[in-house]
């Protein structure tokens, strides 16, 4: 950062004689971010200190790059706290402290050109400019700056008056800011204040009925009471709305767990429908208890439409809704099979999947990134509920995980989530605390650890695959139905089983299924 404070910043920043590299759709794997912006957008956010810019900021991003966006944050007090390296009183803040306004100035123009480089030649998609950018001078500055570099421009507002929620923001994040250290709530709080009454003096609200009213933005009222929303330019901008319109600052905590032991979990099975073992019927007694330990009366309960997330709610005994979208990754023409099966069946697929296991698709099944934007209304709903238990499945618990954690996606297909073992959410500040309790119930191991790098002369070469960039199916690809699984001879869950209309067997012909038998009769005969 010392460095970038040497550069110089001119209000020419991003000049249009300046030839862009647009290395955004070469070298990169995140190419999925392409269907979805058409160019690079800077999402400029707007308002009073203390209205929740920088939650947002970072929810916002992660959000982002969760479904595939490629985002960054640049905080200006950051750029500020590092020009000034100790920070005296709000007397910085005044519109008349000339010396302060320079550099505050400065630091923008600095900031924009890191915005620039992320933008043009690091991949990036989106920008989040987080500051006050209070007035309509330093607004027409950014807009400048976005047209000169062929840019989309997106304001988010946060108007807020309400003066508890401003103390308590104050209280929550401000106290531990940098620019407090070891100073008392009492004096903080007086100081940060004056600084908001300095920036009173010269902020200009968005005006959408005359002024602004040819921008695009969203101006979110009263931490989501009320929103307006204006000129929304494509699909990713619409996203956005979306999402800010969903998030609740309030205070709840969301409980994700995996269903009881199954037989294929025992089995070393992938996929498929199979029912409870004797240690997943006592998991699932032991999570009763701890849902009754923990006084969780007013929760909600969500579990997938397969069999063994059903088996565990139904020991709770409270009411659950059943959610299509939370079952487990679809393995396509591999359900049911074990990853040894796989292995030696089919050994270039078992590689393609090692080389990039977020992005591989399983013929006729879904990958990683399928199964992220599958699970995006869950999201929506998890941010607006109070307390949720959702029992669901390791792929769709590691998806869920990677977006509360801000999890990239290389590290989102490894992550540990045993059987038998509850982990806690709790969104706090500008993150989400994590709980772990572990029911103490015996059970297999399903991780698998992420693949060691082998030699570079040991590396195979890459194949040409079908991965999440390819159509969904082709012709080759045959769709099996997962409702029941193999060897199970009872109906599954026992008079609890729901019924699913939409289910239709008969889609897959006779043809599919003498094509699946005798590729199972294939690997048999290789055993």
């Amino acid at each position: 950062m010392a460095g970038k404070q040497q550069r110089q910043a001119t209000s020419s920043v991003g000049s249009s004689e300046t030839k862009r590299t647009d290395v955004r759709t070469t070298g990169k794997k995140c190419s999925w971010a392409s269907y979805m912006t058409n160019s690079p957008t800077v999402i400029v956010m707007i308002g009073l200190p203390a209205r929740g810019k920088t939650y947002m900021s970072k929810k916002l991003t992660r959000y982002l790059n969760w479904i595939g966006v490629p985002t960054k944050v640049f905080n200006l007090g950051v750029y500020r706290r590092e020009a000034v390296k100790s920070y005296k009183s709000y007397n910085f803040f005044r519109h008349d402290n000339k010396e302060a306004m320079r550099i505050r100035k400065q630091c923008a123009l600095i900031a924009l050109q890191d915005v620039k480089l992320y933008l043009n030649e690091e991949g990036g998609q989106i920008a989040v400019f987080d500051a006050t950018n209070t007035t309509r001078e330093r607004r027409e500055l950014i807009l400048n700056f976005a047209q000169d570099n062929a840019y989309k421009v997106f304001f988010v507002e946060s108007v807020c008056d309400d003066p508890d929620v401003i103390a308590e923001n104050i209280r929550e994040v401000k106290v531990s800011s940098p620019d407090y250290p070891e100073k008392d709530r009492e004096s903080v709080m007086e100081d940060f204040l004056k600084r908001i009454e300095c920036y009173k003096v010269t902020y200009q609200p968005l005006d959408p009925d005359e002024h602004d009213k040819n921008l695009s933005f969203i101006q979110v009222i009263d931490v989501g009471r009320r929103f307006l929303v204006n000129k929304v330019q494509d699909y990713i901008q619409s996203k956005i709305v979306y999402y800010l319109m969903n998030i609740h600052v309030h205070s709840h905590s969301i409980y994700l767990c995996r269903h009881g032991e199954s037989h294929h979990n025992v089995q070393g099975r992938i996929g498929g429908d199979s029912e409870l073992t004797e240690n997943g019927k006592q998991f699932a007694a032991a999570l009763k208890a701890f849902v009754e330990e923990h006084h969780l009366s007013d929760l909600k309960v969500w579990t997938s439409q397969l069999c063994r997330t059903i088996q565990t709610a139904e020991e709770l005994g409270v009411p659950y809704e059943q959610w299509k979208i939370l079952n487990e990754i679809d393995a396509g023409e591999y359900e049911e099979m074990t990853y040894k099966m796989i292995e030696e069946t089919y050994p270039e697929e078992y590689a393609m999947r090692d080389q990039d296991k977020y992005h591989y698709r399983y013929p006729g099944g879904e990958s990683y990134q399928d199964l992220v934007q599958r699970l995006e209304p869950v999201i929506m709903e998890l941010e607006r509920q109070g307390n949720v238990l959702v029992i669901c499945h390791q792929a769709v618990m590691r998806c869920l995980l990677a977006y509360f954690l801000d999890k990239s996606a290389d590290d989102l297909p490894y992550l540990k989530c045993s059987l038998h073992t509850v982990l806690k959410l709790t969104p706090v500040a500008y993150g989400c605390k994590v709980d772990m309790f572990d029911l103490k119930v015996q059970a297999v191991n399903t991780h698998r650890d992420r693949p060691l790098k082998k030699a570079v002369n040991e590396v195979p070469p890459t194949f040409l695959r079908r991965n999440s960039f390819t159509p969904l199916s082709s012709q080759d690809q045959i769709k099996r139905p997962r409702l029941y699984s193999a060897g199970n001879h009872t109906q599954p869950c026992g008079s609890h089983a729901p019924t699913f209309p939409s289910m239709q067997f008969s889609e897959v012909s006779e043809g599919a299924e003498l094509q699946r038998d005798f590729k199972w009769l294939q690997y048999s005969r290789r055993l």
